[in-house]
């Protein structure tokens, strides 16, 4: 991809998010369109697998701070007002291939802008007028997925397949790009730089060789498989290794899982969100299980016993005469462990349940309670605090 090609590229506009929005929008963006344009959602469907590259191509980009202030700064220069009048091709005889090179230490280009093959060399992971850039060996992207597990295998760990369609080396030609017992050239029109210089009355400008499109290199009987990228995309099953205790939407990294680097460059990571199913009783805090008990009015007013559910099995508890409504007991290590050895407890509310309906006997026993403790005002200190602030 060359140095217009990138800058036209509108990342915002793909994402469908404004210049200014946030990691998290844009995070949250990219998340969105690429469950809907995942190739597995959408097998055989061409024009969402070619949505879903570009999507992945934008978010590359944006989610990374340095590279989007990079981006940012060339739309910035070069969208029509940024110090070249017309933007891009309009006749003002620069192109935006020229600024990424030049030879000689003295050279400057117009406006005193020396620096911009730099600033836009980070962007596209090279330096203006560098040699052999081209050959030079890059890391491959990282690559975003999610997986979803129960609430119970987020707790103990869990060991998860996966099905993943992504750019992976060819299988065929091992990442050559050209077809099994055969090898690439080197370009002879830039000498395997992927660099090509011209001169433009006193300055000379580098741009990437049109004969191998940058590469350096040129390949005459392209593999059959990915047709001379060395790059295909491919279905492959990956053993996931949940560790116990993770979290609703922690990220789990698998390295070197990710797209296979260029030029013998090692691969990126492949990064796993995971997503927890809500459990039907338990819920959660930090490293402690939560749980919710009904009891009756009598049990908290004369105390009692109570056999209450754990995720391995039950355990007793004492609830001491005249606990209140809402008071939590705790059941030490009987939450979430933890592979640093750190054990959470489980929690357990107490929650008075009310009948919605009481029967005669049920309801004279009540009415015999009330008249017994008439003289107990559960709302004395409320009511003590109303007269005051009314006076």
């Amino acid at each position: 991809m060359s140095a217009r090609d990138w800058i036209e590229k509108d990342f915002y506009r793909e994402l469908g998010v404004t210049s200014d929005a946030s990691a998290d929008d844009i995070k949250k963006a990219y998340r969105k369109l690429a469950r809907v344009l995942h190739p597995d959602a959408n097998p055989g469907d061409a024009k969402a697998e070619a949505r879903f590259k570009a999507v992945s191509e934008a978010y590359g980009v944006l989610s990374d701070t340095a590279k989007r202030k990079q981006y940012d700064e060339a739309r910035r220069l070069f969208s029509g007002g940024g110090g070249f009048p017309g933007g891009f091709g309009t006749g003002s005889g620069f192109d935006v291939g020229d600024l990424f090179g030049r030879q000689g230490a003295g050279a400057q280009q117009p406006g005193g802008m020396g620096g911009l093959g730099d600033l836009l060399g980070g962007l596209f992971n090279r330096r203006a007028g560098t040699a052999g850039s081209a050959t030079r060996p890059r890391r491959g992207e990282d690559v975003e997925t999610d997986v979803r597990i129960d609430f119970t295998e987020a707790v103990k760990g869990a060991t998860v397949p996966m099905r993943l369609s992504s750019p992976a080396a060819c299988g065929t030609c091992s990442g050559s790009g050209a077809r099994p017992g055969t090898t690439p050239r080197t370009c002879a029109n830039c000498g395997g730089a992927g660099l090509v210089t011209r001169s433009q009355g006193a300055f000379a400008f580098s741009e990437p060789c049109t004969d191998c499109r940058g590469t350096g290199r040129i390949v005459d009987d392209p593999c059959p498989e990915c047709g001379g990228d060395g790059v295909s995309t491919k279905s492959r099953t990956l053993t996931i290794r949940i560790p116990p205790g993770v979290d609703d939407g922690q990220r789990i990294r698998l390295a070197g899982q990710g797209e296979p680097g260029r030029n013998s460059g090692p691969n990126g990571d492949l990064f796993v969100r995971v997503h927890v199913n809500p459990h039907p009783l338990f819920g959660r805090s930090g490293n402690d299980l939560t749980l919710t008990v009904p009891v009756t009015f009598p049990e908290l007013a004369l105390g009692t016993t109570l056999t209450v559910p754990t995720l391995e099995g039950k355990v007793t508890l004492k609830v001491p005469a005249g606990t209140a409504s809402g008071r939590v007991l705790r059941a030490k290590g009987k939450g979430i462990a933890k592979r640093d050895g750190q054990v959470g407890d489980l929690l357990i509310t107490l929650n008075v349940a009310v009948p919605n309906n009481t029967d005669a006997a049920a309801r004279e026993a009540l009415e015999n309670y009330a008249s017994a403790t008439a003289k107990h005002d559960p709302r004395a200190e409320l009511n003590a605090l109303l007269e005051k602030r009314s006076v």
